[in-house]
């Protein structure tokens, strides 16, 4: 299997803590299935030491969303991760609304 490299997208603001944890426990399963996850939501750790507007970390998130070859998106509200769909979307990248799906999408295109 070639490892895919997955854009985890989902919630942030509102408890951060517990989003953070979510999108870190999605990104464990995806790196157990022996992907490649990008964890967006880890900026908050940067941030907390060099806080910057929000837009600018999406900007930034953007640019490494158009190099993954798959997006997870997480449930529960968020604009965010919503433009992150979006621009997932006009660039071709599949979106999985569940772990399972995208592990079972990968794991059949190898054969």
């Amino acid at each position: 299997m070639i490892p895919k490299r997955v854009y985890i997208a989902g919630p942030y603001t509102g408890d951060e803590a517990a989003n953070v944890r979510a999108a870190i426990e999605a990104a464990e399963f995806v790196r157990n299935a022996g992907h490649v996850p990008f964890v967006p939501h880890l900026m908050h750790f940067w941030g907390l030491q060099h806080p910057r507007p929000y837009g600018d970390w999406l900007a930034q998130c953007l640019v490494w969303l158009a190099c993954c070859e798959a997006v997870l998106r997480l449930p529960g509200h968020s604009a965010g991760a919503d433009v992150e769909v979006a621009t997932a979307a006009k660039l071709g990248i599949p979106v999985f609304h569940a772990p399972l799906d995208l592990i079972h999408a990968y794991r059949e295109s190898r054969r």
